[in-house]
């Protein structure tokens, strides 16, 4: 359900909050839906479990996440607007960044990103692997 990596400069949690984030504004994680207990992913993982349940109070506080006593921790009911695709891609915003970033000091033109965007895009296709 998650992809995490200890070798990417970003701290995990933080890492776990932002997908977490993503999939409740892309519409995969909706009110009510059940997240994985801080042992499980923990585990599955191998990540101490103080770090996910970082993430997870982080988005608690937030309002994303809702805790119930007893229960797995759950999406939490969010505002009814609707977030049109723009709004969605601003959480993509600091990654596309980094990108531009990236390739303006590997002296990558941008025709060639784009291209290969256009490449990552065309050979990802939602349900392909």
């Amino acid at each position: 359900m998650f992809t995490l990596n200890a070798q990417s400069g970003i701290p995990i949690y933080r890492q776990l909050a932002e997908q977490i984030r993503r999939m409740v504004a892309g519409g995969q994680l909706q009110a009510g839906d059940e997240l994985p207990s801080v042992r499980e992913l923990a585990v599955a993982h191998a990540v101490n479990p103080m770090t996910i349940s970082k993430a997870y109070s982080l988005l608690e506080v937030e309002g994303i996440l809702a805790r119930q006593r007893g229960k797995p921790m759950q999406v939490a009911a969010q505002e009814k607007s609707a977030n049109s695709e723009q709004q969605r891609l601003e959480h993509l915003r600091p990654q596309l960044e980094q990108l531009v970033l990236a390739a303006r000091q590997l002296e990558i033109s941008d025709a060639l990103l784009v291209t290969s965007l256009q490449e990552l895009l065309t050979n990802n296709k939602p349900g392909e692997s």
